[in-house]
C-alpha cells in the first residue's frame, strides 16, 4: 500500500505540474473553419498527441495497446511531448498554424480547449462527432466546451481538496465559518491555520477561483470574453480571501507559497489546514513526514456547504486537420469508456467516469477517492475563455495586490474587470 500511494504521489505531482503551468497565448491566426468538416469520414492510421508519459505503468501506452490490439487497421500512434506545459503548447500552436495533419487527437489542458476552438483548429463534438457524456462528471464537459458547444473529450481530470490534522480536530469543517472557528485549535498548539497557493502565478488564479465561485460569482461568461468578475458575489468572494489575511487565519507568509510550499509546511506539521491537490495524500504519508498517520481530506469548504473546487486535467480533441477523423473520433469515445478509464484510475490519474470514484478497490489504493468525487462535482474550471493566459494574470495581478493590503478590494475587482477586458480586446 504504502508504495502505491507513493505512486499516486509521484504521477498526481507531475500531472499538476503540467496542468498548472501557464503558458503563452497568441491570439490571431485563426485556423480554416471549413477544415473542421474535411475528412469527417477518413479512416485509417491515426497519432495521438500528450506531455510526456510520467506514470509508472505508463497509461497512455496501456491505453492505446487496448486500442491496437483490436483496430489492426486504424493504429494509434503516440508521440510523446515534452513534461513542460509551455513547450507543449506552443508545439501545438506551431503544427496547427501551419495546418500540418500530422496530429489527429492532441491532449490539452483544459484551459487551452476555448483557445484552440476559437481559432477554429479543433472539430466541434456534435452531429456524427457528437460523444455520450452519461456517467462523465459534468463539470469535465464543461472544461471542454466553449460558447456552448463541445469540443473536446474530457480524458482524466484534478480537483482540490481541503486537508487537515485528523489527530486535532475530529471532523473537517464544511463551511468557511467554520474552518476560521476551528482555527483557535491552531493557535491553542502554535501552529497556522490554513495553507494555500497564494504566490502570483497559476496557483493564485486557482485558489482565487475557487472563493468568488463559491460565492456564487464568476470571471468571464459563457462566450469566454465578457467579464463578470464586477459582481456583488465576485466581490463578496474576495472579501472573505482578504480578510483571511487580515486576520490571521492565512498567515502572510503564504503570499510566496506555491504547492511545494504548502505542502511542506503541511507535511512539517506547521499548519492546521491545507489546500492542496490529491498527489498530497502521498506525500505526506513519506518518511519524514510529521503528519504520517495524523490527517485526512475532505472537499473544499464553501459559504454554506461543499466548496467549488478549481477543475484540472486534460481534454482529448481532434484536429481540424487530422485526415482520418472517423477513427479519431471512435478513439475519444474509447478513452472514454469504461476500459480506459479505469486504466487512468489504476495509473493514479483521476478519472472521469463518476462510477470509478465508488470502486471498492481503487477507494482501498486511494482512499480520498470519495472526497475528491465530490470535490469534482462541485468542481468549475478555470475561466473558459479563449484569451486565457491574459485573463489568468488579471485575476493574479489583482488578488496578490489585495491580499498583500496594496489595493481595496473594490479597487483589485475594478482593475480586474478592466484587465479581462483589455484581454478580450486584443
Amino acid at each position: 500500500m504504502a508504495s502505491l500511494i507513493t505512486k499516486v504521489a509521484v504521477v498526481a505531482t507531475a500531472a499538476t505540474l503540467l496542468t498548472l503551468t501557464g503558458c503563452s497565448s497568441d491570439s490571431g491566426s485563426s485556423g480554416d473553419s471549413g477544415a473542421a468538416s474535411e475528412n469527417a469520414d477518413g479512416r485509417g492510421p491515426i497519432t495521438y498527441v500528450e506531455g510526456q508519459d510520467t506514470t509508472e505503468t505508463g497509461v497512455v501506452q496501456q491505453i492505446i495497446s487496448e486500442w491496437n490490439s483490436s483496430h489492426p487497421e486504424e493504429q494509434v500512434t503516440f508521440k510523446e511531448q515534452s513534461a513542460d506545459a509551455d513547450q507543449a503548447h506552443d508545439d501545438f500552436v506551431q503544427q496547427l498554424q501551419a495546418q500540418q495533419s500530422d496530429y489527429d487527437v492532441m491532449a490539452l489542458d483544459v484551459v487551452w480547449t476555448a483557445e484552440f476552438a476559437a481559432k477554429g483548429w479543433l472539430v466541434p463534438l456534435e452531429g456524427e462527432f457528437a460523444l455520450d457524456n452519461a456517467g462523465v462528471l459534468p463539470a469535465t464537459v464543461a472544461s471542454a466546451t466553449y460558447n456552448g458547444k463541445q469540443y473536446a473529450a474530457p480524458k482524466n481530470t484534478n480537483g482540490g481538496l481541503l486537508y487537515y490534522r485528523s489527530d486535532l480536530l475530529p471532523e473537517a469543517p464544511t463551511t468557511w465559518a467554520e474552518l476560521t472557528e476551528d482555527c483557535q485549535v491552531a493557535r491553542d498548539n502554535n501552529i497556522d491555520c490554513y495553507a494555500g497557493q497564494f504566490a502570483p502565478y497559476e496557483g493564485l488564479t486557482a485558489n482565487a477561483s475557487e472563493i468568488i465561485n463559491a460565492h456564487g460569482g464568476s470571471i468571464v461568461a459563457e462566450d469566454g470574453k465578457t467579464p463578470t468578475v464586477n459582481s456583488p458575489e465576485a466581490k463578496a468572494g474576495l472579501q472573505t480571501l482578504v480578510t483571511a489575511f487580515e486576520t490571521g487565519v492565512i498567515p502572510a507568509q503564504d503570499t510566496t507559497f506555491k504547492e511545494s510550499d504548502s505542502q511542506q509546511a503541511f507535511q512539517d506539521g506547521q499548519t492546521l489546514f491545507l489546500r492542496n491537490w490529491p498527489y498530497v495524500y502521498g506525500t505526506a504519508a513519506e518518511e519524514g513526514s510529521a503528519v504520517v498517520g495524523k490527517y485526512a481530506v475532505a472537499p473544499l469548504p464553501g459559504v454554506t456547504g461543499v466548496g467549488t473546487s478549481t477543475l484540472g486535467g486534460y481534454n482529448a480533441a481532434i484536429s481540424a486537420y487530422s485526415e482520418n477523423k472517423a477513427t479519431a473520433a471512435d478513439f475519444l469515445r474509447f478513452m472514454q469508456g469504461e476500459k480506459a478509464q479505469r486504466i487512468i484510475a489504476e495509473g493514479a490519474l483521476p478519472p472521469v467516469l463518476s462510477s470509478l470514484y465508488d470502486d471498492p478497490a481503487l477507494i482501498a489504493a486511494m482512499p480520498y477517492l470519495p472526497a475528491l468525487k465530490t470535490s469534482i462535482e462541485n468542481a468549475v474550471p478555470r475561466p473558459v475563455t479563449p484569451f486565457y493566459p491574459a485573463v489568468s494574470k488579471a485575476v493574479q495581478d489583482n488578488v496578490s495586490a489585495a491580499i498583500k493590503g496594496e489595493k481595496s478590494v473594490d479597487q483589485a475587482i475594478t482593475d480586474m474587470q478592466a484587465g479581462i477586458e483589455t484581454a478580450g480586446a486584443n
